[in-house]
């Protein structure tokens, strides 16, 4: 038997931070289950900065649309066409963005008795820097990698250090043996020397 693959929704929460003139996917994913899929979606992206209001910036109902405000031509649908995500884009990115975004989802679920309402909602506290700032762990790496090279180094010369000096010592060992010989006196090479019968 031939087994059916069926897309699997995991809610994962979105990236908070943006460097300005980058695109920004603000990430809202809600899953439904499988009984639930016959249901009609809502859509509702608010904005507000820090101690302000809520304000109306994207919708999707059956149609999106984009209302008038300081994202106005730079707001972009990122969703999925079975409304499990319902992502949208900010283009180019800037410093005045950084903001609370909430992300309301309604669902209408189409039973043969009765139509449930369900709401589910998403927060998204977002910050724009002027420049990407380096990730803790390609900073530990690097130091790592200077850590190590140091320590290699470091063994390097040790063991060059260690290698020349019984290199020496073995030379001095030859050179004293060849003084030694040389400092026999000359009555003892002379008995040394092999008697040359007559």
């Amino acid at each position: 038997s031939v087994g059916v693959c069926s897309p699997v929704c995991v809610e994962v929460p979105s990236e908070t931070e943006a460097v300005q003139g980058t695109h920004m996917k603000l990430l809202c994913i809600s899953c439904m289950k499988r009984e639930e899929v016959s249901a009609s979606t809502v859509v509702e992206w608010f904005y507000k900065t820090e101690g302000g209001k809520d304000e109306l910036i994207y919708e999707y109902r059956k149609v999106y649309h984009e209302f008038p405000s300081r994202f106005s031509g730079r707001l972009q649908w990122n969703g999925s066409k079975d409304m499990q995500d319902v992502s949208i884009t900010v283009l180019n990115v800037t410093l005045n963005d950084s903001g609370i975004y909430t992300c309301n989802i309604t669902r209408e679920f189409d039973f043969e008795i009765h139509r449930p309402l369900f709401t589910s909602s998403r927060l998204i506290h977002l910050t724009v820097v002027e420049e990407a700032g380096e990730d803790f762990t390609s900073v530990i790496s690097e130091i790592m990698m200077y850590i190590l090279l140091v320590f290699l180094t470091l063994w390097l010369l040790i063991e060059m250090v260690y290698c020349y000096r019984k290199v020496s010592k073995a030379e001095e060992t030859v050179q004293d043996n060849a003084t030694d010989y040389l400092a026999i006196p000359s009555e003892n090479k002379e008995n040394c020397a092999v008697p040359v019968e007559e």
